[in-house]
């Protein structure tokens, strides 16, 4: 069975960890930036929106799709629990069978067929400088662009995650430049996607390098259409690191999702709780791992046993229907005919849901103030 992944953090890597935020400060993008033109998924204002400026808040889950080809029900099944996005690990054929352009066309039409937005990433890539079979970030822009066919006029449907956690923990600082490398090669060949680029240190970030270096990396896309993700595991065992993490890009005004975490893992005990809680107030994605088929002594990361939509494990309870969890949070986009985030909707006690989650909130009691009439945070005390 495929050992899906590897996030073993250095005893150094875990001291950084612990003081992630009092040694890195996010410079925020420069003020009267270029947006992304509307049209597609897009970034504006730190926010992700979809087409016609809903906010998309991503509420999903990891399908190991290239390691499972068979398993063309899955994203039917995720579709089903809630889910609103599902990112579909793909191979640019460096270490496994390549996803063609074909088999791309058919996961975009399964994903807009079960109404859920597709994030489609390249797994190659994960831990390059350290795992020797590990490929590089241009190579994975090569492989997008040897797809294009599949992926041109998809941009309402499709966001795609250049490579996945695309260093390990040694030459990790070659992260910024090899981004930037990237994503002007996927510029220059005209995709036009919103594009999500992975944290270095296996996607943990113990070293800050994505947190200091984002502002630049996304004033790099001519388009301005770049979303962080960072995978939150061992290194984010308390509430305190998580919300440092996210609160650093939700003030800096950079888009951020977390684009895999568990709830327990071998590098550590990862504070799901706080990831679920602080993302939901934060209007800030996620994206757990993952559906089915770990392997390699992390088969706890399951959501579900054997492929079987009704045999949930606890992780997977927790995800869907606990607290701060998919079932309830989750929001069809609208370009499926959803409800979306353009307005937030109304709480239980008539007042709106905040667009902006908790940065409409400074005070942290659940009440924000937007377009001059209070709101209230998604999952707070105040929602009620």
């Amino acid at each position: 069975m495929r050992k899906p992944r590897s996030t073993l953090i250095t005893t150094a890597g875990m001291a950084f960890a612990a003081v992630l935020g009092l040694l890195f400060a996010l410079a925020g993008p420069s003020a009267g930036r270029a947006e992304a033109a509307a049209g597609g998924i897009h970034v504006s204002n730190g926010r992700v929106l979809e087409g016609n400026g809903s906010v998309f808040v991503m509420r999903g889950v990891n399908h190991a799709y290239t390691w499972y080809p068979d398993r063309t029900g899955s994203i039917a099944d995720i579709a089903a629990k809630g889910a609103n996005t599902v990112r579909v690990v793909l191979s640019s054929g460096g270490r496994w069978t390549k996803t063609s352009a074909s088999e791309v066309s058919a996961l975009i039409g399964q994903c807009k067929a079960n109404k859920v937005i597709c994030v489609l990433e390249v797994h190659d890539t994960t831990g390059y400088g350290e795992d020797g079979a590990a490929t590089s970030l241009d190579q994975a822009a090569d492989y997008w662009v040897s797809v294009k066919s599949a992926l041109e006029g998809q941009e309402d449907y499709v966001v795609v995650n250049i490579g996945n956690e695309p260093f390990g923990n040694t030459n990790y600082t070659a992260w910024t430049d090899a981004t930037k490398s990237a994503i002007g090669k996927l510029r220059g060949a005209g995709l036009d996607h919103a594009l999500m680029v992975d944290a270095p240190n296996w996607g943990q970030d113990w070293s800050g390098t994505m947190r200091s270096n984002a502002a630049s990396v996304f004033a790099s896309d001519p388009d301005r259409n770049t979303v962080f993700s960072v995978h939150m595991y061992g290194v984010y065992d308390t509430a305190a690191e998580v919300r440092d993490y996210l609160n650093a890009f939700v003030g800096s005004g950079l888009p951020i999702v977390v684009g895999e975490f568990g709830d327990q893992h071998s590098d550590g005990n990862p504070d799901e709780d706080a990831i679920m809680a602080t993302a939901q107030s934060l209007g800030v994605g996620y994206l757990g791992w993952s559906w089915s088929g770990n392997g390699g002594g992390v088969e706890y990361l399951d959501m579900v046993n054997g492929f079987d939509p009704n045999s949930l494990t606890s992780w997977g309870n927790r995800i869907f229907y606990g607290s701060n969890g998919i079932a309830a949070t989750s929001r069809t986009a609208t370009v499926y005919g959803g409800g979306g985030g353009s307005t937030g909707g109304t709480a239980p006690n008539g007042y709106p849901y905040c667009v902006n989650g908790g940065a409409s909130d400074p005070d942290g009691d659940g009440w924000g103030w937007e377009n001059s009439r209070s709101c209230v945070v998604r999952g707070s005390a105040a929602d009620h």
